[in-house]
């Protein structure tokens, strides 16, 4: 891939990004706790494949799992954050069968969403600052 279609593809990745991180604060400020925290899990993922293509010069690969995909950008996360990406990627549940998604649902109150939303925000912000 040539470098503009590199800078394309990067900056198409941390565009959509960004615009899911606005509608995930959005849906927690109306109580849609489960559907931010998806979101959540898509504005990690999208930065992730945005670092991918910015380091490896490769289209991201079509996965969802936010351990694999730090793995293949060549970030170096602490064991406690790659614990954190691998609760998180239980938030990727829009295919799953209605009765985990309704479970999911219930243990979704906002103490529950918010704690996690604080550390999607925080590392989120990280990744961000890792491409400047």
């Amino acid at each position: 891939m040539n470098k503009q279609g590199i800078t394309k593809l990067t900056r198409y990745w941390l565009e959509t990004a960004k615009h899911d991180y606005d509608t995930m604060l959005s849906l927690f400020k109306t109580k849609r706790y489960s559907d931010a925290l998806f979101y959540g899990h898509m504005v990690l993922e999208k930065t992730f494949k945005g670092l991918i293509v910015h380091s490896t010069r490769e289209q991201a690969p079509y996965i969802h799992d936010l351990v694999r995909l730090q793995e293949i950008a060549g970030l170096k996360l602490s064991e406690e954050e790659i614990d954190l990406l691998d609760e998180i990627n239980d938030f990727n549940i829009r295919a799953r069968y209605p009765e985990y998604k309704l479970r999911f649902y219930k243990l979704c109150t906002k103490t529950y969403a918010k704690s996690y939303m604080d550390k999607i925000i925080r590392l989120y912000a990280e990744l961000c600052r890792t491409l400047k």
